[in-house]
């Protein structure tokens, strides 16, 4: 599965991170197919929080990479629309199915 997922690149108390397109079994910090953006959650001076290549972003969203719920919320501010979620299955019904058995 790929995913889209943040790298971090920044120094010790200064956290910087990419915005990387990569594949879900490769390491966080390892291989990846492509570079959305960075982001930095704390910026001094000129530096802006989120840049972000908007139209790879939504290529990406639209061949079926996931983001991570992180870059979602970055994805948000960069100013990508996003898509419904897929909702995972409800743990309700097998709760139910137990309780009639």
């Amino acid at each position: 599965m790929v995913v889209i997922r943040l790298a971090r690149v920044g120094a010790k108390h200064d956290p910087k991170y990419r915005i990387t397109v990569a594949d879900s079994r490769r390491y966080v910090t390892g291989k990846f197919i492509e570079v959305l953006g960075t982001y930095i959650p704390t910026p001094k001076g000129k530096q802006t929080k989120v840049v972000l290549n908007t139209t790879k972003a939504q290529e990406w969203l639209a061949k079926g990479a996931q983001p991570s719920e992180t870059v979602r919320h970055v994805l948000k501010l960069g100013g990508v629309t996003l898509p419904a979620r897929k909702k995972s299955p409800s743990k309700t019904k097998n709760k139910n199915a137990k309780k009639e058995a």
